[in-house]
């Protein structure tokens, strides 16, 4: 699962009937500079489906390829990506090894 914000909606003339139900956003996957530290950095633009009411600037968590169509169970849907949660706050857990061999933890 990846961590992306969502930049927009998709607009389509046609959908497949599985997909009835939801609709498509568009969204920037993050990398972990822009959990971290606030850079504006972001990912390739990914078109994702969502049936959670994902808005402009919500931060989801997204899983992509095969795992995307398990929410649809047995009834087969063309998706890529799928939003599998809304995120309301990130908090990143570092470990820094140190010459001494012990471990510093640092949340961000």
């Amino acid at each position: 699962m990846r961590i992306a914000e969502v930049i927009g909606r998709v607009t389509l003339s046609r959908s497949h009937p599985s997909l009835r139900s939801g609709r498509f956003v568009l969204a920037l996957p993050m990398p972990l500079e822009a959990l971290t530290s606030g850079s504006p950095k972001r990912g390739e633009a990914v078109v994702v489906y969502d049936n959670l009411g994902a808005g402009a600037g919500t931060l989801i968590g997204l899983s992509e390829g095969r795992e995307a169509a398990n929410p649809f169970g047995n009834n087969k849907a063309p998706v890529d990506a799928y939003c599998g949660c809304l995120l309301d706050h990130v908090s990143v857990q570092r470990e820094i090894n140190q010459n001494n061999g012990s471990v510093e933890r640092r949340r961000i």
